[in-house]
């Protein structure tokens, strides 16, 4: 098994900003964490004075590693001190090596891709689960119990099963289970995360949304009527399957609008700011795609209670998140932009004055593949293992 100091040479790749060696400068902190498989003993990582202990690797899974967010988990798993890919399934690409699938990883030892059907779980610690929405339940139901999950597909966001019928046109198929997944917007719901066995990763959109609009709501700064959220995406959003309206030519040079007034995310973003409200929110939600291949942009439009200016909801969300490392208010008048924050696991958001007396517009982006799917899915998974929740997110974003 590898140690800290072992992994003093080769980390500081991609452009990110960790370098492992014998001292893991995080503070005073003390941690625990406990390996999920019956075959492993429970490790004890130590945090005093910056100096970490040695801890043998926690071993993943990857379940539907050929897509978009199983490429992204292996990109940010490669850069992580104590997590080690040691399972990867694609059942349509089962005995071809990851590189034959995306060459990029071609100087990557991982091991061949298998078909979920014949993993073997018992070398396994904790698992993402990448797969399509519908297919997920059922997967996650026959998996060991002694394992931690996230799920990055929709399949258990949403708490009120009749609703996911509604939504996703088909019945719930793990309802027990449901009642057990936890909700994984890491900024807000940091404490029961850290318990779950499961986490239900939230969607990209609802991500963008959710993370100016809940602590506004909590603190009832704004009015939750007349929300209305202009989102775009870029084309990896809609996922790697070949689809015809995905075509370079059907969405080079345009805005592709799609699922307006039924897109899925709906109930998940209502979910959770009527949470928030202690009240049914409803909001307005239209979606587009845009000819860039990953970057995601919410444009939010919001009335603002009784007294309240502009100035009080930046303070406001400015005090919330100051603490955090990975949602960031910008100064004075700077817009947000997604070039600013691809290939990274940031959020970035500023609010300004509506022309419209006592209205606001909010601006939040987010690389919808990162912050969005994958790169939170790690913040939540290393939260459950009771480990540092920034490790292995450490990549500045990429630009030009």
């Amino acid at each position: 098994m590898s140690s800290l100091a072992a992994l003093s040479s080769s980390h500081f790749n991609g452009g990110c900003l960790w370098k492992y060696q014998d001292e893991l400068k995080v503070g005073k902190l003390r941690i625990s964490v406990t390996s999920m498989a019956s075959s492993s003993p429970t490790q004890s990582l130590e945090f005093r004075d910056g100096k970490a202990n040695k801890l043998d690797k926690l071993r993943i899974g990857v379940l539907g590693a050929s897509g978009y967010t199983g490429s992204e988990i292996i990109r940010l798993l490669r850069n992580h001190p104590h997590f080690q890919i040691t399972l990867m399934t694609a059942d349509r690409k089962a005995g071809q090596s990851i590189e034959s699938v995306f060459p990029h990883l071609v100087t990557q030892d991982l091991p061949n891709l298998v078909a979920v059907k014949d993993a073997d779980f018992s070398a396994v610690d904790a698992v993402f689960c990448c797969l399509p929405h519908g297919t997920t339940q059922e997967i996650i139901k026959s998996l060991p119990t002694n394992l931690k999950i996230v799920d990055l597909s929709a399949d258990f966001r949403l708490q009120n099963i009749a609703e996911y019928e509604e939504w996703y046109g088909q019945p719930h198929k793990a309802t027990a289970l449901q009642k057990e997944a936890v909700y994984g917007l890491t900024e807000i719901s940091r404490k029961e995360i850290q318990s779950a066995r499961l986490v239900a990763n939230p969607g990209c959109y609802p991500t963008s949304v959710q993370l100016p609009l809940i602590p506004l709501i909590k603190s009832n700064l704004i009015e939750v009527r007349n929300i209305i959220i202009d989102s775009k995406s870029g084309v990896s959003g809609a996922g790697r399957g070949a689809k015809e309206a995905n075509l370079y030519t059907e969405i080079a040079e345009g805005i592709h609008s799609y699922g307006i007034t039924r897109h899925r995310h709906v109930p998940e973003i209502e979910q959770g700011l009527s949470e928030a409200a202690n009240s049914k929110v409803t909001v307005s939600f239209t979606p587009h795609l845009m000819p860039m291949s990953r970057g995601m942009q919410s444009t939010i439009y919001v009335e603002m209670a009784p007294g309240v200016t502009t100035q009080d909801l930046k303070d406001h969300l400015g005090n919330y998140y100051e603490h955090e490392e990975f949602v960031v208010l910008l100064n004075n008048k700077e817009v947000p932009h997604t070039r600013h924050v691809r290939g990274s696991n940031y959020c970035l958001m500023n609010v300004f004055p509506d022309r419209i007396h006592g209205r606001a517009i909010i601006i939040s982006v987010i690389d919808n593949l990162v912050k969005g799917a994958s790169g939170q899915a790690l913040q939540n998974l290393n939260l459950m293992m009771g480990i540092p929740e920034n490790l292995g997110l450490g990549c500045l974003p990429l630009f030009p």
